[in-house]
């Protein structure tokens, strides 16, 4: 594993579940360009990662990331509108590597959540939040737009909210973002880690190969014509029931046992 001056990468449940932590508290998780880089190239290395189920994405302290840092902010004032055009292309970039890291995806929210934060939640594949948490698309205040996001979260709460939360800048709770479909679950905050566990344990039970073409299928088949998801679903499902863990699969259901991909999840 490469070495990272913003993110803390740990590995858990026997190496099946990498975490990602954004590790700049001092201003609350917000990311600048190394920071970007830097989750760029752990998405798409812990993505070629067979081992693993699941990767946990989430913030140290007690904010999940504040969107861009100040520093940021400043440098862009002075910016060309090239210059400008390259950092939000590089930013759209990020969320495109994690949108389709072909593992699932775990956002664990421990705090606010604000601006590319929001962006980074709406490419998470299951998102679990404290109630606590607070979230926004405050770029509106600024005079700005969350442009380079938007897609993303367009996909997760809908024209119609979207419309709403980017045009007000309001802030929200993390009830009214479970509501729109941002947030899949909230807990105390005590709890977020138990939360997180029971998510980790169903995950565990999945076979890991099955589970990265479902999440291809969620991400593509929604999209696509008649035909060519039809296609595309069939040969899927006739390449699985023949791979090795399809023949597992069927093999334990029908002998009434555990499939070899179930081990202790501790």
């Amino acid at each position: 594993m490469l070495d990272y001056q913003h993110l803390t990468i740990t590995y858990t449940h026997q190496d099946r579940v990498a975490r990602v932590t954004l590790n700049r508290p001092e201003v609350r998780n917000a990311f600048n360009t190394q920071t970007m880089q830097e989750l760029v190239q752990a998405f798409q290395t812990l993505g070629m990662d067979d081992r693993l189920h699941a990767i946990v994405l989430t913030g140290s302290g007690s904010v999940f990331c504040a969107g861009a840092d100040v520093s940021m902010m400043q440098q862009s004032i002075h910016y060309t509108e090239e210059q400008n055009l390259e950092e939000a292309l590089f930013l759209s970039d990020l969320l495109h590597t994690i949108n389709t890291c072909t593992c699932t995806v775990i956002g664990r929210v421990n705090g606010a959540a604000m601006g590319g934060g929001v962006g980074l939640i709406a490419v998470c594949d299951i998102v679990i939040a404290t109630q606590t948490a607070r979230f926004g698309l405050s770029e509106v205040k600024l005079g700005i737009a969350p442009a380079a996001i938007s897609p993303y979260v367009m996909r997760k709460i809908g024209e119609s909210q979207a419309r709403a939360l980017f045009m007000t800048g309001e802030r929200f709770d993390a009830e009214r973002a479970q509501r729109i479909g941002l947030v899949h679950a909230i807990a105390p905050a005590e709890e977020l880690d138990e939360a997180l566990e029971k998510t980790l344990a169903e995950l565990l039970t999945s076979a890991p190969q099955a589970a990265r073409v479902c999440k291809m299928l969620a991400l593509s088949v929604g999209t696509m014509p008649h035909d060519e998801a039809r296609r595309l679903t069939a040969a899927t499902i006739a390449k699985l029931r023949v791979s090795p863990e399809g023949q597992e699969g069927l093999r334990s259901f029908l002998e009434k046992r555990r499939p070899n991909w179930i081990t202790s999840i501790n």
